[in-house]
């Protein structure tokens, strides 16, 4: 059991999320600090370092691609969201530093910012999961999901069905240098834990309403780099409680 991290605000409107339901987004814009930074990283750090199979997982096919999204992450962090580098280390606006390792990139990038990253690669006409640093699994498992392509890592969501999967292959084979785009999902939840694994052999359970006092949110983006022509998924959790959500 971790300590238990809430934000005060989400940033949008989560009234009415769609599949895919992607919007536009300004590239000064891709990635986001919120009021749970310094929290949420002292997590991030802790996951990684005692659960790194759990969170993070690279395959050889990924590599090029996972330190491309290294090198454009930390240049954004230092450019957009006021961190500092000194050397080989960036500092956080946590005031921890981090060594600068593309030795180990996905490693480097789950310690540099909030964001998770799923870095898809495109294997005959899908596009397959190669590599990832998912420190706030909600409600899947990394290790199962690996290689896989889109409609199987959605497994076992219902409404992911395979005219959704087309569709969702037709946005990635569309995406364009420089145009992010960004969309999100919602649920209540009984566990605010940000780190929830679930095996698709263990389906979620419905809650009953009266254990429902949490409400959880993925600010999730989409990018193409530009070398590898990779699609980078993020993905930025917000978790609040019930009461703080109707104030807002």
């Amino acid at each position: 059991m971790f300590s238990l991290i809430f934000q005060k605000s989400i940033p949008y409107d989560t009234t009415y999320p769609k599949l895919p339901g992607t919007r536009p987004i300004s590239p000064d814009e891709w990635i986001i600090c919120d009021d749970a930074f310094s929290q949420q990283m002292a997590l991030r750090d802790t996951l990684i370092e005692t659960k790194r199979d759990k969170v993070l997982a690279i395959s050889d096919q990924a590599y090029e691609a996972a330190v491309e999204l290294s090198e454009i992450a930390l240049e954004f962090s230092t450019t957009t969201l006021g961190y500092r580098r000194n050397n080989d280390e960036v500092i956080r606006p946590d005031n921890v530093s981090i060594k600068i390792d593309l030795s180990d990139p996905m490693k480097f990038l789950g310690r540099l910012v909030q964001n998770d990253f799923c870095i898809m690669q495109k294997v005959g006409k899908e596009h397959v999961l190669t590599a990832a640093s998912l420190c706030f699994p909600a409600s899947w498992s990394l290790e199962e999901k690996l290689l896989k392509p889109l409609i199987d890592i959605h497994l076992p969501v219902q409404e992911y069905d395979e005219n959704i999967a087309k569709r969702v292959q037709r946005l990635f084979d569309g995406l364009q240098i420089n145009r992010p785009v960004w969309r999100f999902n919602a649920f209540y939840y009984e566990d605010p834990n940000l780190f929830q694994p679930r095996s698709v052999n263990q389906p979620r359970k419905k809650p009953a309403p009266n254990q429902v006092n949490y409400f959880r949110s993925e600010r999730q983006t989409l990018v193409k780099l530009p070398k590898t022509m990779a699609i980078v998924f993020g993905i930025h959790t917000f978790v609040m409680e019930i009461q703080n959500l109707e104030k807002d």
